[in-house]
């Protein structure tokens, strides 16, 4: 269990980085819920999918961001399946965050946060789907060879945290269809 991966000390935003723990599912539903709600590019599915992949015993990272005790943002990671037998990587997402405290660094914690668990645990790397200028910042970038099906490539991105890259098809868990 990871417990409290990062603490800060602005007393104004105080916010605190830890895992998931059960009282905190109700409140991760709400913060998902509201931070995909008015999205660009949501598929309304996203807190389902949280709960599904917690049901299925694939939440290999689940951490919230907490300010003064109140849960305001959530990061999921589960493992994929990639068609070369590639091991060790993982889909990155949702993340979530309130919309009143977004822009404010802390979808940029959550990220940090777990891109720094799935190092420390030996991971390969991790793949998502998500808005190339938001997250190059943190190493994404398309790769030509790593693809996932029906999803412009510009969107789907990777990060490796080994020596190379896999090649091939990128399957998401089987949550990842879940509907509203």
């Amino acid at each position: 269990m990871l417990g409290v991966i990062s603490s800060d000390g602005d007393s104004r935003m105080n916010i605190t980085i830890r895992t998931e723990q059960e009282k905190d599912v109700s409140s991760i539903r709400r913060v998902t819920e509201a931070a995909f709600a008015s999205a660009q590019h949501a598929s309304g599915t996203e807190a389902q999918i949280v709960e599904a992949l917690r049901a299925a015993g694939v939440l290999t990272i689940s951490l919230v961001a907490e300010c003064h005790g109140e849960v305001v943002g959530h990061v999921a990671v589960s493992p994929v399946q990639i068609s070369d037998g590639s091991k060790g990587w993982f889909g990155f997402g949702p993340v979530s965050v309130l919309p009143e405290y977004q822009r404010q660094g802390i979808g940029n914690r959550l990220v940090r946060s777990a891109l720094d668990a799935l190092r420390s645990g030996g991971a390969q790397g991790c793949v998502l789907v998500g808005d190339p200028a938001y997250y190059e910042r943190f190493g994404f970038n398309p790769v030509p060879d790593l693809t996932l099906p029906d999803v412009p490539p510009e969107y789907f991105q990777a990060l490796k945290f080994g020596s190379t890259f896999p090649v091939g098809s990128v399957t998401f868990h089987e949550a990842f269809t879940a509907e509203s």
